[in-house]
């Protein structure tokens, strides 16, 4: 996409893109749909969760789904994967105060397409949104800035402590608890792989892969799959940097 298409004034699409807002809060939803006045978004219903949207649109299909990220987070990403499943064709936008970086990370293997920041003016966000829906990736720059040091830091030279694996601290302790296998399992959870995909990849049953996953969120202590991708996307990777 060109620079001059970014540029494009709201009036000159064919038809204004049809939004769908998906937050518990009641003020959050109306100064988004009030910044969007006048814009070439339509929202075409605001609902406080999935459970209040219909699973099928008998008329248009959304183009754009914004999600309030100051929800839940594992509720969020769940979100996020039932509209990847439910709309394949529509984009995904989350709008939050700030961000972690696993969250992004987390977000975007979801099927996240771009992260607004809630404090952008109304001109910055409109077209992010645009761009969203237009098909291009946004990230907030003070969330590439944040992913960038964070590359350069995992390349920067080590000293010998870094390379000593922290087995006295609790999560270096549950790291290597895990086996090879369950590690690989885990690796496939982060990006939040199902079971069937797993056992594919892996090429084992998908019981087989059911029984790791169980036997996982026991040894790290999470609750469900969404924890443990959470967990493994701090843990694992610091692990792999220091094997790298």
């Amino acid at each position: 996409m060109s620079y001059e298409s970014a540029r494009r004034p709201a009036n000159s699409y064919a038809r204004p893109f049809k939004a769908v807002l998906i937050s518990k809060n009641a003020l959050i939803c109306t100064g988004i749909k009030h910044l969007l006045e006048g814009s070439c978004y339509s929202i075409g219903s605001v609902a406080p969760d999935m459970a209040a949207l219909p699973s099928r649109y008998p008329d248009t299909e959304p183009d754009l789904f914004i999600i309030d990220g100051d929800d839940c987070i594992e509720q969020t990403l769940e979100t996020v994967r039932i509209l990847r499943s439910r709309h394949a064709t529509a984009r995904i936008a989350v709008i939050a105060h700030d961000y972690d970086l696993n969250f992004v990370r987390l977000g975007h293997a979801a099927g996240v397409h771009g992260f607004c920041l809630s404090g952008s003016s109304r001109d910055v966000l409109i077209k992010s949104l645009e761009l969203v829906t237009l098909g291009e990736g946004v990230l907030p720059p003070v969330v590439m800035t944040s992913l960038l040091n964070e590359g350069a830091a995992a390349f920067a030279p080590k000293s010998f402590d870094d390379l000593v694996p922290a087995r006295n601290c609790s999560e270096g302790h549950k790291v290597a608890k895990l086996s090879a296998r369950e590690a690989e399992v885990l690796r496939h959870l982060m990006v939040g792989a199902a079971n069937k995909v797993i056992a594919r990849e892996l090429d084992v049953a998908e019981v087989t892969v059911k029984v790791h996953v169980k036997t996982i969120l026991k040894k790290i202590g999470a609750a469900n799959r969404t924890q443990a991708a959470m967990w493994a996307s701090a843990h694992l990777r610091s692990v792999d940097h220091r094997a790298a």
